[in-house]
């Protein structure tokens, strides 16, 4: 074998050897137990990042370590190929998005096969295929003949200039962000799923079907979901529209959890698009000009919650239901059009949202529930105002002096027996708008017909091909304008002639169910088969945190709709889930000249200290200017932090990357990037290369024998085993970087024993590096396969893909001696080896005639000796 380590020549053939045996490749087989790993599906945009290595080395860990015990395991690999970056990217440099994503596929391939990922790539999807997206339309028409999906209108940000729809953080300050065009709020139609009509099952199986998943990510999911049980009530009005007829039938709406302070409400606020809004925008211009402020924001609860609080006020009034007050009504730029009625009571006094508004505006404060023992201060916000569990109610007329739950039902009560309101149960969920003007996604399968209207696309049509020649200029949807589109599309009711819809599908849809598909991924005639039969649901689901939502809550919604559909037979498409943390590097940056930030690269630099050692600044290697450190953050290409796995791979190889990744943290941890650290994986790498270059007459001295073991022998076997169960209770738990710390701590043995030449020493140096290989096989596989077959274990237990998982071996466990600390009148003076069955009786003579205890007792007798078992003696003279 070679003296030196050369990542590169090890790595070569070794993929060399796994391509020329289909090594990845998986089949169903009924007669083994099926395990299916995935990891989520990147979307190409070019390179691979450290987040895309480590969350794939994690699953490659796996399926190599369930590989070993048995297992037919799973492992695919697909593209999340459409979305808005292409169609930006086509945009910027002039080439379609289907030519861009292709040649970024192909790139990013190539760097994952040079991770030595033991993907099954026959299965491999792009969602941007149509023999993928196809499948996407099929089940949308299935959904829409069963009422799931509906067509309705939608707001939406619409960009004067491009006459195109923006996504929501396409809007900068209210303008477009490539024109600089204000941004209109425009209602138009669009189509939607009825994933509501499965809010109660989604957010029960949360708490009874989903053991396997962190504890956070249940939680916000249960937190989106959002059920909330409270009281819908209506404040009375005599205010009528142009029509002459009561807006609303002189009802406006509201829904609360806190039902118990309603005798506190001192304002309402509705939504800028209220009908009351309208009304009164019509004859007060400041109060239309505000209303179309706020139209300029986003649309999205999570957007309006980071913006400030503002309002104005209508000066239409509504009547309290309980006590007839007259209530003033304002409109609130934080009040949405789409959740509940898009209208809210105002309770300052509990209520810290609305106690910030009242402080703003002069509103009144009505204390309406005291907490025994504190004080209000009316100009102060404390948490125990919103306390529903300590509180009871006051200046509330019949209703003080309850607790909250006696209150609500009070409450809900009285508003039930006056005809206005009652209990109800309320959803954050909202239906899932699936409608994107954009060019680069799944056509939505309907033809729209002068006579018949909207019309879906027959099944024997499907699927309707999305131009892959199309190039974005900036002035809408080019499908608009695409003659081969819409050419010869004919009515499917009347035959004459139509247009096809040029809306596409929310990318959302295409990750909902790819990981089925993998199943069965060259299936032409069913959307999935006896494949997902055998493999669903996944055993482990692998991703960001990021994706803890909406991806998430969207795939088990398709899940659901897939079975009630009788396409599979599962309730929940993911048994277990782990959300790898993301990959930190040192940020340096600097205002520019013009005010822009500029960023620099952690290369580029030189870190400052203060006295006590810590990073307050940097100064550039090229010039000496100063630079500011703004600490560690996530990877990014913007801000210069990035590591280039491929830069990595050239420089130390694949198994380093792998296996620095996977020893620098626990695989839910966020990993700080250390370039020392990678330099220290890369060298033990190394000592694992010199070991066996050192050694390669041990490995091949009577191979096929072994003979009795001496005293040094039992030892390491002892140590070899110990360690290879911890790092085997390691691996089932998928602490990562223990597995490794372990690896380290084998290799520590193997270079510390001695050897007496004998049979049995270099049986005893063969096993425990053959046992160290295959525990550190899953991590770095390329290296572990080269010395498998150098050092002849290849041929005689063949190649190490096969090689099955090392067992304990409880015999090498067993201990002919054993070391007690030994005390004399309970301080620590030394050690005694006593035989591991020693009886208390022998131990104690054991101790008494040991030369440290003889020492210190200086004749003394012992008056008694206690013994902890399997720890310590203790001599008391």
């Amino acid at each position: 074998m070679q003296d030196k380590y050369s990542p590169q020549d090890v790595e070569r053939a070794a993929h060399d050897h796994w391509t020329a045996r289909d090594a990845y490749r998986v089949v169903e087989d009924a007669n083994k137990k099926k395990f299916y790993a995935c990891s989520m599906l990147p979307y190409p945009s070019g390179k691979l990042h450290m987040g895309h290595v480590r969350n794939y080395t994690i699953n490659d860990m796996l399926t190599r370590y369930l590989r070993m015990n048995g297992y037919n395991v799973l492992m695919p690999m697909g593209w999340d190929a459409f979305g808005l970056p292409a169609e930006n990217a086509a945009l910027k440099n002039g080439v379609p998005p289907a030519q861009w994503t292709y040649d970024n596929i192909a790139y990013m391939k190539k760097q994952m096969q040079a991770m030595g990922l033991a993907i099954d790539w026959s299965r491999e999807v792009a969602t941007c295929d149509p023999s993928y997206y196809k499948w996407n339309q099929w089940l949308f028409l299935k959904m829409l003949e069963k009422g799931i999906a509906y067509r309705k209108t939608q707001v939406v940000n619409w960009d004067p200039v491009d006459q195109t729809v923006l996504a929501n953080e396409q809007v900068i300050d209210g303008k477009g962000w490539r024109t600089g065009a204000v941004v209109e709020k425009r209602e138009i139609p669009g189509y939607y799923l009825k994933i509501t009509d499965y809010a109660e099952e989604l957010l029960d199986s949360v708490s009874h079907k989903l053991p396997g998943w962190p504890e956070r990510v249940k939680l916000m999911q249960e937190n989106w979901i959002g059920k909330s049980e409270g009281v819908r009530f209506a404040f009375t009005h005599d205010i009528r529209g142009d029509d002459g007829q009561l807006i609303g039938g002189g009802r406006m709406y509201v829904f609360t959890t806190r039902a118990d302070t309603i005798m506190g409400v001192t304002f309402c606020a509705v939504a800028p698009e209220h009908p009351l809004a309208a009304k009164a925008a019509k004859t007060n211009p400041k109060l239309a000009a505000f209303i179309e402020d706020c139209k300029k924001g986003g649309t999205t609860e999570a957007e309006l919650a980071l913006r400030e609080k503002e309002g104005m006020p209508t000066g239409l009034k509504v009547i309290h239901p309980l006590n007839g007050h007259a209530i003033d009504v304002w409109v609130g730029n934080y009040v949405l059009m789409s959740y509940g009625d898009g209208a809210v009571m105002g309770v300052p006094a509990h209520d810290e949202r609305d106690f910030a508004f009242a402080l703003k505006y002069g509103l009144t404060i009505t204390e309406v529930v005291h907490v025994d023992g504190e004080h209000y201060d009316y100009h102060h916000w404390h948490d125990w105002y919103g306390d529903k569990q300590r509180g009871v109610t006051i200046n509330s007329d019949s209703f003080s002096g309850l607790s909250y739950r006696d209150a609500v039902n009070a409450v809900a009560h009285a508003l039930e027996t006056k005809g206005l309101g009652g209990k109800k149960t309320t959803w954050r969920l909202r239906d899932w708008g699936v409608s994107r003007q954009r060019y680069w996604g799944t056509p939505i399968p309907i033809i729209h017909c002068d006579q018949h209207g909207a019309v879906p696309v027959p099944e024997k049509d499907l699927p309707v091909v999305l131009p892959s020649d199309c190039i974005p200029d900036g002035s809408g949807n080019p499908l608009h304008k695409h003659e081969g589109f819409h050419a010869g599309v004919a009515c499917p009711v009347c035959g004459q002639p139509a247009r096809r819809e040029t809306d596409t599908m929310d990318t959302f849809v295409d990750s909902s169910w790819y990981y089925m598909r993998y199943c069965d991924p060259k299936n032409e005639q069913a959307m999935v088969a006896e494949g997902a039969s055998y493999w669903m649901p996944m055993d482990q689901y692998i991703g960001g945190i990021e994706h803890a939502i909406l991806h998430l809550l969207y795939a088990r919604f398709w899940t659901k709709v897939m079975r009630d559909l009788h396409l599979v037979q599962v309730d929940e498409p993911f048994t277990k889930l782990l959300t790898q943390g993301m990959v930190l590097n040192h940020i340096y940056s600097r205002k520019g000249e013009k005010g822009g930030i500029e960023y620099f690269w952690p290369s580029e630099v030189d870190d400052v200290h203060d006295a006590n050692g810590k990073v307050v600044g940097a100064r550039r290697k090229s010039d000496g200017s100063l630079v500011n450190y703004e600490g560690v953050g996530t990877m990014s290409k913007s801000k210069n932090n990035g590591v280039d796995p491929q830069d990595l791979i050239e420089k130390y190889g694949a198994d380093t990357a792998r296996l620095y990744t996977m020893f620098t943290a626990p695989p839910e941890a966020t990993l700080e990037w250390n370039d020392s650290a990678v330099e220290g994986s890369y060298r033990f790498l190394r000592r694992i290369w010199q070991f066996a270059a050192k050694n390669i007459a041990s490995f091949d001295h009577g191979a096929g024998t072994s003979g009795p073991l001496g005293k040094e022998a039992k030892a390491l076997r002892l140590e070899i085993h110990s360690v290879l169960k911890q790092i085997d209770y390691d691996y089932q738990r998928m602490q990562y970087n223990t597995v490794v710390s372990g690896a380290m701590k084998l290799l520590n043995a193997l270079e510390n024993f001695q050897g007496d030449g004998t049979p049995g020493s270099h049986a005893a140096l063969r096993e425990g590096f053959g046992i160290l290989l295959r525990c550190l096989y899953p991590a770095t596989p390329h290296i572990t396969h080269a010395l498998w077959a150098e050092l002849g274990y290849a041929a005689r237990s063949g190649d190490l893909l096969d090689a099955p998982w090392p067992q304990v071996d409880q015999e090498a466990l067993r201990q002919d001696e054993i070391e007690l600390m030994l005390q004399v009148n309970g301080k620590l003076r030394g050690s005694i080896l006593v035989p591991a069955g020693a009886t208390k009786d022998v131990i104690e003579k054991i101790a008494v005639a040991s030369e440290a205890f003889t020492k210190q007792a200086g004749g003394a007798h012992p008056k008694k000796v206690i013994v902890v078992p399997g720890r310590l003696v203790n001599v008391v003279i």
